[in-house]
C-alpha cells in the first residue's frame, strides 16, 4: 500500500531520472515519470511499469504539465554534448522554458521542486576545486552555450521563484556520474572508453589525456539528491554533489582497459572547443548540511558499469550505429 507522496519525476526515464524513479518507488511513494525520450529510452523504466505507483507518460517539459503532485525533481535535460549540440536552441527550450514551466506548476500547487543543475555553470574554471560561491568561466557564445547558459538560466529563474513567489526550492550543481544505464552513444567519457573497449576499438581520448575528472557512482548520487530534497524550506543550495576524487582521463583508459582485459589501443584527437581542464567539486557544503560524501570508489562502480555495457553488448544494443535521439 502507498503510504508516500505523490512525486514528478521529469526526465524520469533518462540516467539520472530512472535511478530517482526507482528509488522514490522504493519509499513507497507514488511516482510520475515524464519523458519525451529524445536521449532516454523506455527500457529504463521498464522494470517500473508493473509498479501500482508508478505512471510513464510522453511530455515535454516545454510544455505546459496540469498535475497535482507534492514534489518535483527537474531532470529533463538533454545532458551530453552530443545530445545538446545536437538541437540546441531545442537544448536551452528545454533548460529555460521547463524550468519556467515547471516553477509555475510547484507555485500553482504548492509542491517543493528540486533542480538538477550542473557542474557546466562553472565553465572552465579559473578556480580549483570548483566551490558554489565560485561564479564561472563560461562561454556565452560557443557550441556548449545552449546546456552552460541554459542551466545557468534556470538557477536564475529558480531563485527569482523563491524571492518572488516564495517556492520550495532545491538546487543541486551535479558532477560527472556514471553507472548502469547510461546512454552507449552519448559521447561522455566514460560510456565511451567502455564501449569502445568492449567492441575491440581504438579508446579516443581528446588532447593530451591530462585533463582532469571527478566521476561519482550513480547510487551514491541518488542517495544525496533524496537527502537535499528532504530537507527543511530555508535549505535552498545550490549544493555541489559529486565526487572529489579527481583522475586524469588516461587514468580512467588505463583503468577500463584493465577492469575489461581488452587490447584496444588509445588514440589522441584535437580537444573540443570549450572543453574544461579540469572538473572537481569542493564538497564542504554536502558534507556539512547533508551528512553525505561517496562512498563507491571508481574501480568498483566501473566493475558494476561494464557489466551494464557487457549485457547490452551481448544483446546486440550497442553493436549498431545509433540514430540520434532513438536508443
Amino acid at each position: 500500500m502507498l503510504a508516500g507522496k505523490r512525486i514528478l519525476v521529469t526526465g524520469g526515464a533518462g540516467f539520472l531520472g530512472s535511478h530517482i524513479c526507482e528509488r522514490l518507488l522504493a519509499q513507497k511513494n507514488e511516482v510520475l515519470c515524464i519523458d519525451n525520450f529524445f536521449s532516454s529510452t523506455r527500457r529504463n523504466v521498464e522494470h517500473l511499469l508493473g509498479n501500482p505507483g508508478f505512471e510513464l507518460s510522453r511530455h515535454d517539459v516545454t510544455l505546459p504539465l496540469h498535475v497535482d503532485v507534492e514534489e518535483i525533481y527537474n531532470f529533463a535535460c538533454p545532458a551530453s554534448p552530443v545530445h545538446y549540440q545536437f538541437d540546441p536552441v531545442q537544448t536551452t527550450k528545454t533548460s529555460v522554458i521547463g524550468a519556467m514551466n515547471m516553477l509555475g506548476l510547484a507555485k500553482r500547487v504548492k509542491a517543493k521542486i528540486l533542480q538538477a543543475s550542473t557542474s557546466e555553470i562553472y565553465g572552465n574554471p579559473t578556480v580549483h576545486p570548483q566551490p558554489e560561491s565560485y561564479w564561472g568561466n563560461v562561454n556565452p557564445i560557443g557550441v556548449r552555450s545552449c546546456y552552460d547558459e541554459g542551466k545557468r538560466c534556470a538557477e536564475t529563474l529558480f531563485f527569482d521563484y523563491r524571492r518572488q513567489h516564495d517556492v520550495a526550492i532545491k538546487v543541486v550543481r551535479i558532477f560527472n556520474t556514471y553507472g548502469p544505464r547510461m546512454h552507449p552513444y552519448d559521447g561522455r567519457v566514460v560510456s565511451n572508453f567502455i564501449v569502445q573497449a568492449l567492441k575491440g576499438e581504438d579508446l579516443t581520448i581528446y588532447g593530451d589525456g591530462s585533463q582532469t575528472r571527478s566521476f561519482c557512482y550513480v547510487d551514491d548520487l541518488v542517495e544525496v539528491i533524496i537527502r537535499m530534497m528532504a530537507t527543511g524550506h530555508e535549505v535552498t543550495g545550490p549544493v555541489n554533489i559529486g565526487n572529489p576524487a579527481e583522475f586524469t582521463v588516461r587514468e580512467l583508459a588505463d583503468l577500463v582497459l584493465e577492469i575489461t582485459g581488452s587490447k584496444s589501443n588509445v588514440v589522441s584527437h584535437k580537444l573540443p572547443s570549450d572543453d574544461p581542464r579540469h572538473r572537481q567539486p569542493d564538497i564542504s557544503v554536502a558534507r556539512q548540511l547533508l551528512d553525505w560524501q561517496p562512498k563507491t570508489q571508481l574501480r568498483e562502480g566501473l566493475v558494476k558499469t561494464i557489466a551494464y555495457f557487457e549485457d547490452l553488448l551481448s544483446q546486440g544494443d550497442i553493436c549498431r550505429p545509433h540514430r540520434q535521439g532513438v536508443f
